[in-house]
């Protein structure tokens, strides 16, 4: 008698978790994929003029930022405060965000969609540089209305070649 119910348990466990699995796989509307591009284009735009306030209207208040130097930051005001810092006697140019057409992923529900993709730019300083810099990211955009912004953002650099051995 138990084996009998043990069927039907497993067929109703089964056809509850699959829509869980669809929804992972869910594909992203190419008009949403279009508003987060134009999100890395003004990010880009922004970077280059080096403008802290224009680079953080981008995000959303509670915006969780994670970088390779100052570590988590939370908020946009914190956000804008270290772009800032980063800009002063520092110029950056060249910045470019390349998504990967591949990654973008819903996650839980539809107002928030998960990518990655490579960035890079130059840097340079009063005294130093140019510098070529590289890396990846890994971003969760969220719907504010009818905009979009970036809730979460994770990136790394990535490190130049080394130097080639030399010979006496």
């Amino acid at each position: 008698m138990k084996t009998r119910l043990l069927v039907p348990i497993v067929g109703l466990a089964i056809s509850l978790a699959l829509p869980t699995f669809a929804q992972q796989k869910e594909t992203v509307d190419p008009q949403i994929i279009e508003k987060l591009n134009a999100i890395s284009k003004k990010c880009d735009e922004a970077f280059n003029n080096n403008d802290a306030a224009a680079l953080a209207a981008n995000f959303t208040q509670d915006v969780i930022f994670v970088t390779d130097t100052a570590g988590p930051l939370y908020g946009r005001q914190a956000l804008e405060k270290q772009f800032a810092e980063w800009f002063k006697g520092t110029h950056f140019s060249n910045h470019i965000l390349k998504g990967d057409p591949n990654s973008f992923r819903v996650v839980g529900t539809a107002d928030k969609i998960a990518s990655n993709g490579e960035w890079s730019h130059t840097v340079q300083g009063k005294d130093w540089g140019p510098i070529d810099q590289k890396g990846y990211w890994l971003a969760i955009d969220a719907r504010e209305g009818d905009a979009w912004k970036i809730w979460m953002l994770a990136y790394n650099v990535t490190p130049p070649p080394p130097a080639p051995a030399q010979t006496k």
